[in-house]
Formats: C-alpha cells, sequence, structure tokens
C-alpha cells in the first residue's frame, strides 16, 4: 500500500494570520482574549487557542464592555461592527482579507444601485457576514433550485459574488445558471473562491486520478474541508473527511492499493503528520508527495500586533 499526500494542503495565508493575531493578542495584552465565532473552522486549532487563554463567543454581548475582541477569518457584518464600537471594544479584524475583498465588491455593487445575488451556503458565518454589508437588496442562492426559484425587483441591475470556500465546479454550474436566467447579471473583476479553496480542490483532483481512497483532513464545519472531500467523491473513488486518525475505519483500507491524503485550508500539518504515523503503523504504507508547490502568498498582522 502506498500513501500520497496532495500538495498544496493545509494552512492558507488567511487562517495563519489569523490564528497569528489570537496568539499575538494573548502574548501582549494577556488572557482573556474574546474571539467571535470559532477564528478558524478547526477543532485541534480552536481547542489550542482556547488552552491559551483564547474564549470564543457566539454574540458580542458575551464580552465584556472594554475587552479585546477578534472577529474571525470568516467576517462579520456591518452591524457586529457597529456594536462593538458603540461597546467600546478593542477589536482586531482576523478578517482574511478575500473575505473582505468580496465586502468591498458588495458595497460597490449597491452603492452603484445594483441588487446582489451571493451564492453560498445558508448559516456559514462568512455568508452572514458578506450578507450583512447591505441592509437590503441582497439574495442568497445555494443551488441551481434556489435560482429558478429567484425573484428580483430589477433583472437589469444586478450582480453576483460567492463565498470564498465553494467546490469551483458547484459555484460554475449556479453562475451559469444565473446567467441563464438573468442575461445582464454582472460578476465581480476576479473570481471570489480564493487561490487556496482553488489550488486545493486541483490537488484533490489530481490526487484522485492516482488513489482508490481519498482521506480528508479537518473538521465537519469547514466548508473548504468538505468540499474537499466531494470533489474525490465526485471524480468516483471512496473519500472521507476527518479531525482525528482514530476515526479511520479499518474497512475503509480493505482492498485499497494507494490513499491519497489531503488536508482542508484550516487543518494543521501536525495532524496530516498524526494521520501518516496510524496509517504507516495500522498498514505500514510507504509516503509519497504530489509534487510540491509553493503557492507564496502572505497577508500582514495588523501593526499594533506586528
Amino acid at each position: 500500500m502506498e500513501i500520497i499526500l496532495a500538495n498544496p494542503r493545509g494552512f492558507c495565508a488567511g487562517v495563519e494570520r489569523a490564528i497569528a493575531i489570537v496568539e499575538r493578542a494573548l502574548e501582549k495584552f494577556g488572557a482573556p482574549i474574546y474571539v467571535r465565532h470559532e477564528v478558524v473552522h478547526n477543532k485541534f486549532v480552536c481547542d489550542d487557542l482556547r488552552a491559551k487563554g483564547a474564549v470564543f463567543v457566539e454574540e458580542l454581548d458575551e464580552v465584556p464592555s472594554g475587552s479585546t475582541v477578534i472577529f474571525s477569518a470568516h467576517g462579520v457584518s456591518k452591524a457586529v461592527r457597529a456594536d462593538a464600537e458603540a461597546r467600546g471594544l478593542k477589536v482586531f479584524d482576523a478578517t482574511c482579507p478575500l473575505v473582505t475583498k468580496v465586502h468591498v465588491e458588495v458595497d460597490k455593487m449597491r452603492k452603484g444601485a445594483r441588487e446582489v445575488v451571493m451564492i453560498g451556503h445558508k448559516g456559514h458565518p462568512e455568508v452572514e457576514g458578506t450578507m450583512g454589508q447591505s441592509e437590503g437588496g441582497m439574495y442568497l442562492v445555494d443551488t441551481v433550485e434556489d435560482v429558478e426559484q429567484l425573484v428580483v425587483r430589477d433583472p437589469e441591475h444586478l450582480s453576483f459574488v460567492t463565498q470564498t470556500t465553494l467546490s469551483v465546479d458547484d459555484a460554475t454550474v449556479v453562475i451559469e445558471a444565473l446567467k441563464k436566467r438573468f442575461p445582464t447579471i454582472q460578476g465581480p473583476k476576479k473570481d471570489d473562491i480564493c487561490y487556496a479553496t482553488q489550488n486545493r480542490q486541483d490537488a484533490v483532483k489530481a490526487l484522485a486520478e492516482q488513489c482508490d481512497l481519498v482521506i480528508v483532513v479537518g473538521s465537519p464545519n469547514s466548508s473548504n474541508s468538505r468540499r474537499l472531500k466531494e470533489v474525490a467523491l465526485s471524480k468516483g473513488i471512496d473519500a472521507y473527511l476527518i479531525d482525528t486518525p482514530v476515526e479511520i475505519e479499518s474497512s475503509w483500507l480493505q482492498g485499497k492499493t494507494k490513499i491519497g491524503i489531503s488536508a482542508g485550508a484550516s487543518a494543521p500539518e501536525l495532524l496530516v503528520e498524526r494521520v501518516l504515523t496510524y496509517l504507516n503503523e495500522l498498514t505500514g504504507a510507504q509516503v509519497m508527495n504530489l509534487g510540491a508547490m509553493d503557492e507564496g502568498v502572505s497577508f500582514p498582522l495588523p501593526k499594533e500586533l506586528v
């Protein structure tokens, strides 16, 4: 049996920046540091930060006045920002710059008197944050069926944006449906799906061509991790999403000769290494990298934390 590692995999620049913001804030100001929502969607990462003194909350009313709060990598609505300012909270914004890009696009579209369709998953923090960039004039769709049922006020002044962590293939299908239904709809100048999401999906597609099983390391609430599993499944092979090695079932490995391993953008390499060790002990399988790829992307920290 052989194990093939996908490249790239694991942490993206936005996740590295978000985690670093929490760690630097803890170092500089001491615990507790409050974080609205999970800073990134990974149980191991959040448990580690919690042990260092981070306190994760769902809403700002759980944060004592005058405290330091960090907004998660997924972004927040304008209402949340206004609430934090009104309560005198010291804010560090860990929103991924690529999510901020989408927020800026929405703002420009609305100022241009255009309604905006967002393609994304209802209930996801990124979607809530982006939809909250405007008090009205926005619609959320997830599927082609949603597009078919969509009713807008002015089809001639319509634009769209997407959640950054969608499946590239799935988003393309929905965009095509929007263009068919609303021929004059306009999209962003540059695709909203982030470079890391696309690169990891492309890597899994390449992996699936060589393997008969793909295991994705990532938490179940991580959108980009779930998409990696779906990409592998779409290639007609078995695929599973796991948080820890102990979730691997021996039955998954029966009759398999090549196992592909990838990791979502919020999953640390340490977890990948633990999976490899577990599989080696279980099967004696050797590891082969599927080529290296340097994404060459980094995002600066807030000046106060440098």
